[in-house]
């Protein structure tokens, strides 16, 4: 038997464990939920749901020991974080608590005045009807008497509208339940009467859909006292989990019912009560059930901590990014204007010259805008080499058939000029459709993304955006049109039929000296020679096509298109005052205040985290 001094160092020692582990844990969620980060982050937390008179209300009473509202109905219309605090004292003194929802907080000094502060919150956030609302109050409760211990109470679900209640009532409930037991964060407490076939529980199927396993959901079982005759050996093996299997398994517990109320038992009175009643054997009673609890939400937060502090910095990351992408807001004074239009104007202009000079940065799987006009180069070039390197079959026939209709007086084995000038012509129109195509396709990269850049940087400005479109849209054709022109004047050129004579001659030894695949017992000389010069001059001036439509698409829709729209970007600063070009869209402003407000939870709930994390 162990002496008073030995009990009393456990004592200390557990309380002392219980400090420095317990508490700090079940702080640190309530501090995060406190600073609103469950708008951004999913957090550990146990939800109590039930259906409709399931006793839900009862036990948490139980466990905060004070009287919450009840009655007939939907008693529970918004969720309610019911956040106990054991505190240094005597049991009974040093009681404290406080209400908060929306920006209003309520200091409560006696229990008796939390019923009709939950019903008044309820009723600012839900009207006045027997609707519901997601908005959360947040009743804190300070005491000697209270285990530490944070509960999330959603409303009961009810499977019939009755009275002034929504028609879809049971659908609305649903989804508000739902939408905090599906995470995976969640511990889902369901709350089921003794004295009905636990099969046909509402709660229960909802936690199985989304915890099929059972895993996260603990079964509490109530009003044991109205269990029918002859049914007691069901309750028994639902306790001990043999009828619908959970990991966490099921208590049993017994609050006080409506009788109780009506005879005024106290609350402490009625725990009394409950141990007389049930066998304390790790499966039953209030305290046992609290001990239980914290213990449960303590492993639930140490579990899933690293994966809260990796998708906080996450959110911070992104929130950052569309921070970013939004820009700073526009200034109030004038001359602030002024300057903050021509620093817009220059950082688009900056993104425009590095898109000019292939510097532009791009996101992870995209491509460069000159990257993408080299990829059309590279067909116009395959379109090329196709030509040159057409097979000597076909050149065989073409050379043939314009022999035997175009040939004059001269002797086999000379050109005739004029029949090889009509087949390199011939040839070159063949091109010329190819090239306007290429011209198209590279008008089309660039206007896209012009047409990116600057909805990056001017979309929360209608006015400035409209105003730097434009110049955008008609510069496109101007500069399109010259290029074309450029283009049909090379392919006019081109069919003058010029190359320098030494290159000539040339590619044209290079093609003699070739094995030439022609069967010399069916092949003329004049096909044989023809298809040496039509060979070497196609070579030529598909190489020189090679360079040159890529060089005049380029100059245009790039170099003069992008420089055009830079010196107009420019000439809107004197154009219009600031002050209605920078006419900010409403929704824009307030998606900026959203996102700064994000970034200050998010930045002060890593800095709790981060003090938790050093500190355990």
């Amino acid at each position: 038997m162990s002496s008073p001094g030995s009990s009393q160092r456990k004592a200390t020692e557990l309380s002392q464990h219980y400090e420095e582990k317990v508490r700090p844990c079940i702080d640190l969620v309530d501090s995060l939920r406190s600073l609103g980060v469950e708008k951004d982050l999913n957090l550990p937390a146990i939800a109590v749901i039930g259906d409709q008179s399931s006793g839900k209300s009862s036990v948490l009473e139980a466990l905060s020991g004070v009287a919450l509202p009840r009655g007939a109905g939907i008693v529970t219309r918004c969720p309610l974080v019911l956040k106990l605090k054991k505190t240094a004292g005597t049991m009974g003194k040093l009681w404290n608590g406080s209400l908060t929802y929306k920006n209003y907080k309520i200091s409560i000094d006696n229990p008796s005045e939390i019923e009709a502060a939950v019903l008044n919150a309820q009723t600012a956030l839900a009207g006045g009807g027997e609707g519901i609302s997601h908005e959360m109050i947040t009743l804190e409760i300070q005491s000697p008497d209270v285990p530490d211990l944070t509960l999330i109470d959603l409303p009961g679900i009810a499977r019939v509208a009755t009275g002034n209640q929504p028609i879809d009532i049971e659908n609305q409930i649903k989804s508000l339940i739902e939408k905090f037991i599906q995470r995976q964060e969640t511990i889902s407490l369901v709350v089921v009467p003794s004295n009905i076939d636990i099969a046909t529980t509402e709660a229960l199927k909802m936690a199985s859909k989304v915890d099929p396993s059972g895993k996260r959901t603990l079964g509490i079982l109530t009003k044991p006292d109205l269990v029918d005759r002859g049914m007691e050996n069901m309750v028994v093996r639902t306790v001990n989990n043999e009828v619908i299997r959970l990991k966490k398994g099921y208590m049993i517990v017994k609050c006080r019912g409506q009788q109780d109320i009506n005879d005024k038992l106290e609350l402490d009175k009625a725990l009394e009560k409950e141990k007389e009643c049930l066998l304390e054997d790790g499966k039953a009673t209030i305290p046992l059930l609290a001990e239980r609890l914290t213990k449960e939400l303590v492993k639930h937060i140490t579990k899933t901590l690293p994966q809260l502090q990796k998708e906080l910095q996450m959110k911070l990351d992104k929130t950052s990014e569309d921070l970013r992408a939004l820009g700073e807001g526009v200034p109030l004074d004038e001359n602030e204007k002024s300057n903050f239009l021509i620093m817009k104007i220059r950082q688009c202009n900056d993104a425009f010259e590095k898109i000019k000079n292939a510097e532009e940065d791009v996101a992870k799987g995209a491509t460069k805008v000159f990257t993408k006009m080299k990829e059309k180069f590279s067909e116009w070039k395959e379109i090329l080499d196709l030509k040159t390197v057409k097979s000597e079959d076909i050149l065989r026939e073409e050379v043939r058939d314009y022999i035997r209709t175009q040939r004059g007086k001269e002797l086999p084995g000379f050109v005739n000029y004029r029949t090889f000038e009509k087949i390199v012509k011939t040839h070159l129109d063949e091109l010329e459709e190819p090239a306007l195509n290429l011209l198209r396709d590279v008008k089309e990269i660039v206007h896209r993304s012009m047409n990116l850049t600057i909805s990056l940087h001017f979309k929360a400005f209608d006015q400035l955006l409209r105003a730097a479109k434009d110049p955008i849209e008609d510069f496109l054709d101007i500069h399109f049109e010259e290029a074309e022109k450029k283009i049909c004047s090379q392919f006019k050129m081109e069919k003058i039929i010029y190359s320098e004579d030494k290159i000539y001659s040339s590619h044209l030894s290079n093609a003699k000296l070739k094995v030439i695949s022609f069967n010399k017992t069916q092949t003329s000389a004049d096909v044989q020679e023809m298809a040496y010069h039509l060979s070497s001059y196609l070579k030529i001036t598909c190489h020189r096509l090679a360079n040159q439509i890529p060089l005049i698409v380029q100059y245009h829709m790039l170099n003069q298109y992008i420089s055009e729209n830079q010196n107009a970007m420019l000439a809107l600063i004197g154009k219009k005052s600031p002050g209605m070009l920078l006419s900010e869209d409403s929704s824009i402003a307030r998606e900026r205040k959203e996102l700064k407000e994000r970034m200050e939870r998010l930045k002060n709930a890593g800095k709790v985290l981060s003090k938790f994390v050093h500190s355990a």
